[in-house]
């Protein structure tokens, strides 16, 4: 009888070919076995589940989320047979057998593999991704649900009680921050941690990927001198929305309705040290109520009129509508991650983020080539066209590339 993962007649097993499609186009096999070896999950023997073949089907599980394990393996080889690849039968591996070997695997060679490969894609002709030169940018947050877990709960906590006397209910989630870029919804950076970690303090980790040339949008949320002193430490520009009781000083009236004004340490309350110079920017919009505030980096009106900066601000709302994308459209409704226990939780998740990113990699080239903006490429039918290619393309084999100076495993 075969065992799982191997074909019942030719001795071949079934780790040794799986058709991924799209998947191996953005993620070449040689880059996930350095990655592996980054990461230190080379293996030093033949298993049924190499770590390179589970890199892939972490991949896979994410692109058919809401598939159960077996059937993603399934999904994996189904243009194996037609395509006479092989013509003997074969068992796929079982639950267990791929829970396991994804605990082997962790979740460094994914984190790392989103360093490798998740940048910001669009082009100096990509319509719709830069404001007057600048590489429009924002930061968001969000949380994940996971599985009702003692494990989950302890690493990453629950959302806080609403009220008096209740116990905690719904389920443990973690938080995520992240940079996405606005013209083609590439997340290009993300930061993972416990539902008690604040957004602030997750938002100081991914500013790292800010580079001159980018013009940052935040919202409210995000506002703090101290962030706003490390974000523009990058060299890249500022537009981030603040509170509407924050006091700020006018230091000089000009001519397109904004002011130059300072921000100061919220512990400075009497400003007895000097206030960070930035441009305030007050405006309406038709339809609602109060005056929205935003600040930023570019002390020029003539670089940046504040007409154009309030329309401007709007395209924040990209993040949520990548957001959207990832939850809703490629995890599905009501997206609870499948992993019960935290590395798994964090190694799922950045499946997720590695699978967009490779969906929005190609909606831009295709949008580049129809000379469209990105925005106009609909990303519900690029996510079915890409899961029909991922069963429908050629095989490779995942047994893992052995490093250099390495004997054969036995």
């Amino acid at each position: 009888m075969a065992r799982a993962g191997q074909l019942k007649s030719s001795g071949e097993r079934l780790s040794d070919r799986v058709a991924v499609g799209m998947l191996t186009q953005a993620f070449p096999r040689s880059l996930v076995d350095e990655v592996l070896e980054e990461t230190g999950r080379v293996q030093q023997r033949n298993r049924l589940l190499p770590a390179r073949l589970v890199v892939y089907f972490v991949l896979a599980m994410c692109l058919f989320s809401g598939q159960g394990y077996e059937e993603v393996a399934r999904l994996l080889t189904a243009g194996l047979q037609g395509a006479r690849r092989w013509r003997a039968s074969w068992v796929v591996p079982s639950s267990a057998a791929i829970w396991k070997a994804r605990s082997r695997l962790g979740v460094a060679p994914l984190r790392q593999l989103f360093v490798r490969v998740c940048r910001p894609v669009a082009t100096a002709g990509t319509q719709g991704a830069f404001y007057r030169g600048w590489r429009l940018t924002a930061i968001d947050g969000t949380t994940f649900d996971l599985p009702d877990t003692k494990a989950n709960v302890e690493a990453f906590g629950r959302p806080p009680r609403s009220g008096w006397g209740e116990q905690s209910v719904g389920y443990p989630q973690l938080r995520l921050v992240g940079l996405v870029e606005c013209g083609t919804h590439a997340i290009f950076e993300a930061a993972v941690g416990a539902l008690r970690a604040g957004e602030q303090t997750l938002a100081r980790a991914v500013l790292v990927s800010l580079r001159p040339g980018m013009l940052l949008l935040a919202d409210r949320g995000f506002y703090g001198v101290d962030l706003w002193r490390n974000a523009a430490a990058t060299g890249a520009d500022l537009l981030w929305r603040i509170r509407k009781d924050l006091v700020l000083p006018v230091v000089e009236q000009l001519s397109d309705g904004s002011c130059l004004t300072e921000i100061f340490d919220r512990s400075d309350i009497h400003h007895t040290r000097r206030g960070v110079p930035v441009r305030a920017v007050e405006y309406t919009i038709a339809g609602h109520e109060g005056v929205y505030r935003l600040i930023t980096t570019i002390l020029d009106p003539d670089k940046a009129p504040a007409t154009e900066l309030a329309a401007l601000y709007a395209q924040r709302w990209e993040f949520e509508s990548t957001l959207d994308e990832i939850k809703t459209h490629l995890g599905g409704p009501h997206l609870v991650l499948r992993s019960q226990h935290p590395d798994g939780a964090e190694q799922e998740l950045y499946g997720f983020l590695l699978v967009h990113h490779a969906i929005r990699h190609l909606m831009h080239q295709a949008a580049q080539q129809a000379d469209q903006d990105p925005d106009r490429v609909s990303f519900t039918r690029s996510l079915r066209v890409v899961r029909r290619q991922v069963t429908d393309q050629a095989a490779f084999s995942p047994r893992q590339t052995r490093s250099r100076g390495q004997s054969n495993p036995r």
